[in-house]
Order: C-alpha cells, then sequence, then structure tokens
C-alpha cells in the first residue's frame, strides 16, 4: 500500500514544527528561565528573615538606592541625547552620516570593560579633562559623574534604535499640514512629531534604565567603591560573592531582577497598547 504524499508531507512538517518549538523552549527554559529562576530559589532558601536581613543592611539597600538614583540621571540624559541623534540621523544628509549611524551600535559590540577603560584614560587624574576639572575642585573618574557616564555609554543605542524607526516610518502629511498652517517648527515638533515617538521614547528609555542598574563592567574601574557614595549594587553584588557571602548578593540580585522583569513587563504592555492603537 503506497503512502499519501500530503500526509507525508504534512506528518513530516508537523513532527520538524514541533521539533523546532520544543528545541527553542528549551533553549530559553535552561539558559534564562531556569538561572533566574536559581537566583530567586537560592535567595530564600533559608526563609524570609535572612532575606530581608540581607537586603536591609545599610550598605546593600544604599547601594540600590544610589544605583536606581544614577541609572535614572543616565537615562534622561540618554532620552535627551537619543532623541537628538536620532532625528539628525534621519532627517538629515550630511558626509560621514553612514560611519555615525555604525557607530551608534558600538557600545554593543564592546566589552563593557573596555569602556570603563576608555572612560578612567580620558577622564582620569592624568587626562587632559581630569587634570582642568581638578583645577577647578571637582573630581570625575572615583566619583558618580563617571559612573553616569558610563551608565550612559553603555545603554547609548536603546533610545536611538528605538526612535528611529518611528520617524522613518512617520507619515509626513501632518507635518507639512502643520507647517503650512503657520506653526513653527518647535510648535509642529512638540504637536506632531513627539507624540508619535513617545513610544519609542518610554520603551527605549525603560530599555536602557533596566540595562543600567546592572551595569558591572564599565563601572567597576571607575568607581571608588564607598558605601552610599560610589558603590553601586553590581559592584556590592560582586564584593559579596567575594566575601564568600553568596546569600547577600543574591538577595539584591533578588532586587534588580525584579524591578528588571518589571521594566519588562510595562515596555511589553505599552507595546501591546500601541500596536491596538
Amino acid at each position: 500500500m503506497e503512502e499519501d504524499p500530503v500526509q507525508t508531507s504534512w506528518l513530516r512538517h508537523k513532527g520538524w514544527t514541533y521539533g523546532f518549538r520544543t528545541t527553542v523552549l528549551l533553549y530559553f527554559v535552561i539558559l534564562i528561565v531556569l538561572p533566574i529562576a536559581g537566583v530567586y530559589v537560592y535567595a530564600f532558601t533559608d526563609g524570609w528573615a535572612p532575606f530581608w536581613e540581607s537586603i536591609s543592611d545599610p550598605i546593600a539597600w544604599k547601594a540600590v538606592l544610589l544605583t536606581l538614583k544614577l541609572a535614572l540621571i543616565a537615562t534622561v540624559a540618554n532620552v535627551l541625547i537619543g532623541t537628538m541623534i536620532a532625528w539628525v540621523l534621519v532627517r538629515y544628509r550630511f558626509y560621514g552620516r553612514t560611519v555615525l549611524n555604525s557607530l551608534v551600535d558600538l557600545p554593543f559590540a564592546l566589552p563593557t570593560a573596555v569602556g570603563g577603560l576608555m572612560i578612567l584614560l580620558l577622564l582620569g587624574p592624568n587626562s587632559w579633562v581630569g587634570g582642568i576639572a581638578e583645577k577647578l575642585g571637582f573630581d570625575i573618574v572615583f566619583h558618580q559623574p563617571a559612573i553616569v557616564i558610563a551608565m550612559v555609554f553603555v545603554t547609548f543605542p536603546f533610545v536611538i534604535r528605538a526612535i528611529q524607526p518611528l520617524l522613518e516610518e512617520m507619515d509626513a502629511s501632518a507635518e507639512e499640514a502643520s507647517y503650512t498652517l503657520g506653526a513653527s517648527r518647535a510648535a509642529t515638533f512638540f504637536r506632531v512629531i513627539l507624540p508619535q515617538i513617545v513610544p519609542g521614547i518610554a520603551g527605549g528609555a525603560m530599555l536602557a534604565f533596566s540595562r543600567a542598574l546592572a551595569e558591572f563592567g564599565a563601572v567597576v574601574l571607575i568607581a571608588g567603591n564607598i558605601p552610599a557614595k560610589t558603590l553601586t549594587a553590581s559592584v556590592f553584588i560582586y564584593g559579596e560573592v567575594e566575601s564568600d557571602n553568596n546569600l547577600g548578593a543574591a538577595a539584591v540580585s533578588v532586587l534588580l531582577l525584579t524591578l528588571s522583569l518589571l521594566i519588562l513587563w510595562f515596555i511589553n504592555r505599552v507595546q501591546r497598547r500601541g500596536g491596538r492603537g
């Protein structure tokens, strides 16, 4: 009895589809779900009391609060700078534009430790900029400004890449109508253009904020690691691991993980509402 070619093809297609889905799910579970779940399980291994004791330690929660503050500053800076750069890259044509557009993604390609080293060399006490700052009575490296600069560097592409597609796909008729009615460039931007790119700004900003919270490689080289002043949460976690206090490291990690997951959840909700709109 001969096999039906259509049925055989259908079975092979279904088998390949199930196999592909299973592989993707296993990959997702092994590399993402299990490590995250492991951190949560380990943090609460001894119960709620040790977990609360770890995160209520003054050095720990001050490190978390400092990280939140500096990440917020870096995010605001990225929103302002990133919006302007995205606007220039989309709306203007100039020599070197392609190279500049490629350089936007450089922080993704570079190891973050290299970024920290560049900041150290360019803004450190022995550098030209660092020398001028020292003469003016303030320091950059090993203080909070250097941490903010490092966070801005590693999160630089997020806002730009989130806004660019929206600007490229924007219908020019509404903007032209605004100019025709006598609106200025500033009024047109804030009333016509800005509302259309707000979802990109918000999504890019939240991704940048979430990424800045976890930055370690660039920060550890240029932060003074002084509790309540320059000790960030990621560096605190590293110090706890080095001190063989894995529970304390896991407890602070849970705080950062939970905050990052909430941010990603909120981004997805915003994007879904934007898609339905």
